[in-house]
C-alpha cells in the first residue's frame, strides 16, 4: 500500500495542497491583521479628533461643562469609546457610562497632545490609543478641564485584534474545508488516472505469460493515450514477431529436411544396391550437401548480422566495377531463361569504403531474385548514381511483381511471396533479410517498390567514402 502509485499520488497531492493552503493562510492572515490594525488606528484617530472637536465646540458655546453628560453618553455610544471628562482637580464631570461622576479619576497612562492651553493651567489629555490631530488654535480660551477617552471600547464592541482573529479562524476553517474537498477529489481523480495504468499492468502481465492478443482499449489524446497506443503497437509487433518466428522454425525445418531426406535416400539406395555410387550419384549428393551447407551458413550469417557481430573488412572500392562483376556472374543464367540484362552506370562514381565481398553478395542476391521472378523475354535493368553523400544502386525487373500486402514483409526472415515453398521460385526466404542486414551494417538502407504484373524495383544506398 505504501509503495503503490495511488498512495504516492495521494501523498504528493496532499503535501502540495497543504503547502498551498498554508501559504495562502499565512500571508492573508498577516496582511489582513496588519491592515485591520492600521484601519483601527486610523479610525481611532478620527474618533478621538471628532470627540475633541465636539467637546471644544460645546465649551465655546456654553462656557462651561454643565449639561454635557447626555452629549458624552451619546458620543460614547456613537464612537464606540468610553469618554470621561474631568475638571482641573481630576474630578469626573461627565462619563459616557455614568459610573464615575463626581469621583477622582487618575488614569495610569496619559500624554499631553498639544502645548498648554493659553490662559489655562491644565492640559488636554487623551489615551495613547487615540491621539488627536486638531490644530493648536482650537483650544485657545478653553478652561483647564481635561477630557479623556478610555483606550478600550465598551464590552461587546469588536476590536481590531478580535476582528483579525475572527478572520484568521475563518481562513483556517476554509482552508481545512478546502483541504478535505481537495483530498476527496484527489482520491477519485487518482482512481481515474490510475485506471489505464492498472489496465496496462494487467495486459502487460498477460502479455508476459504468452497471451500476445492482449490490447488496451483506452481512447485518450493525452500521454496515457499515447502510452496505450505504444503498448498496443508493441503487442502487435510481438505477435507478428512470434508468428514469424514460428513460421521461421517451420520453414527452417522444412528447408533442412528436404536435402537431408534426399541425402538419406541416396545413401539407403547405395546401401541396398539399388543405386551405384557413380559420378552422377556423388554429384547429386554433393549438390544436396552444398544446399544444406548454404542454408546453415545463411542462418549463421543472419544471426551474426542481427546480433551486430558481423565483421566487415572494408576498403575503398569502385561500386561500378563491383556491379559489373556481379552482373557477369548471373548473365549466363539470365540468358538461359531468355531474360536480358541492361546496365546503365556513369563513367565516374565517388569511391566507397565497403566490404567488397558483402556488397557483391547483396548485388548477386538481388540479381538472382530478379532473374528468378522475371519471365522469358523480360528485362532486368541495373543503374547506379550519386545521391548526396550516398551512392545508390538499383535493380529493376519486369517480372510478376509483389502484392501490396506482401511488400512490407519481404525483408523478414523466411517470408516468401510464393507460399508453395518451392525452392525453385521461393528460395529459403533468407536472401532479402541478409541483404537488408548487410546494407544496414554499411550505414545504408534498402527500399523496395513493386506493382503486380509490372515488376519490382530494389534500391540500396551506401555512404560515400570519407562521409
Amino acid at each position: 500500500m505504501i509503495h503503490s502509485l495511488r498512495f504516492r499520488l495521494l501523498l504528493a497531492f496532499t503535501l502540495v495542497i497543504m503547502i498551498a493552503v498554508g501559504t495562502v493562510y499565512f500571508f492573508v492572515s498577516q496582511t489582513s491583521g496588519g491592515e485591520i490594525r492600521r484601519y483601527g488606528e486610523r479610525s481611532e484617530q478620527a474618533r478621538s479628533s471628532r470627540v475633541g472637536f465636539e467637546l471644544y465646540r460645546y465649551y465655546r458655546m456654553h462656557g462651561s461643562w454643565e449639561g454635557i453628560q447626555p452629549y458624552v453618553e451619546q458620543w460614547g455610544s456613537l464612537y464606540g469609546r468610553r469618554i470621561i471628562l474631568t475638571d482641573s482637580s481630576e474630578v469626573v464631570v461627565a462619563d459616557s457610562e455614568g459610573e464615575l461622576l463626581g469621583q477622582q479619576y487618575r488614569p495610569d497612562v496619559t500624554r499631553p497632545l498639544t502645548p498648554p492651553w493659553e490662559g489655562s493651567s491644565g492640559r488636554l489629555h487623551i489615551s495613547p490609543e487615540a491621539p488627536s490631530d486638531l490644530p493648536e488654535p482650537l483650544w485657545e480660551g478653553v478652561a483647564s478641564e481635561i477630557p479623556r477617552i478610555s483606550p478600550q471600547p465598551p464590552p461587546g464592541f469588536p476590536s481590531p485584534l478580535s476582528l483579525s482573529q475572527a478572520i484568521s479562524r475563518f481562513l483556517l476553517r476554509g482552508g481545512l474545508l478546502a483541504l478535505a474537498i481537495a483530498l476527496l477529489l484527489t482520491f477519485f481523480l487518482s482512481r481515474r488516472i490510475l485506471a489505464p495504468v492498472k489496465a496496462l499492468a494487467f495486459a502487460a502481465g498477460r502479455l508476459g505469460q504468452g497471451d500476445l492478443s492482449q490490447r488496451v482499449q483506452f481512447k485518450d489524446k493525452g500521454e496515457m493515450g499515447e502510452l496505450s497506443q505504444a503498448f498496443n503497437s508493441m503487442a502487435s509487433d510481438l505477435e507478428r514477431a512470434e508468428r514469424l518466428r514460428r513460421n521461421m522454425v517451420a520453414d527452417a525445418a522444412h528447408e533442412i529436411r528436404t536435402p537431408l531426406s534426399n541425402i538419406k535416400g541416396y545413401l539407403e539406395a547405395i546401401r541396398d544396391g539399388i543405386k551405384k555410387p557413380d559420378a552422377d550419384t556423388i554429384r547429386s549428393l554433393g549438390e544436396e550437401a552444398a544446399l544444406l551447407s548454404r542454408l546453415v551458413d545463411d542462418l549463421q550469417e543472419l544471426s551474426l548480422a542481427e546480433a551486430g557481430e558481423l565483421k566487415l573488412v572494408c576498403h575503398v572500392e569502385d561500386v561500378a566495377e563491383l556491379t559489373s562483376k556481379a552482373v557477369g556472374t548471373v548473365r549466363d543464367k539470365a540468358v538461359a531463361r531468355g531474360v536480358s540484362i541492361s546496365v546503365d552506370l556513369p563513367d565516374k562514381l565517388p569511391p566507397v569504403n565497403i566490404d567488397a565481398h558483402r556488397i557483391s553478395q547483396v548485388l548477386r542476391n538481388l540479381l538472382e531474385n530478379a532473374v528468378t521472378h522475371t519471365p522469358k523475354d523480360g528485362t532486368i535493368t541495373v543503374t547506379a548514381g550519386q545521391q548526396g553523400n550516398y551512392v545508390a544502386v538499383s535493380v529493376s525487373d519486369t517480372g510478376e511483381g509483389i502484392p501490396a500486402e506482401d511488400l512490407p514483409n519481404i525483408f523478414e526472415r523466411f517470408y516468401r511471396v510464393d507460399k508453395s515453398r518451392a525452392r525453385a521460385t521461393g528460395g529459403s526466404g533468407l536472401g532479402l533479410t541478409i541483404v537488408k542486414r548487410l546494407v544496414e551494417a554499411h550505414g545504408g538502407k534498402i527500399e523496395a517498390h513493386s506493382e503486380p504484373g509490372k515488376g519490382s524495383h530494389f534500391t540500396f544506398t551506401i555512404p560515400v567514402s570519407g562521409t
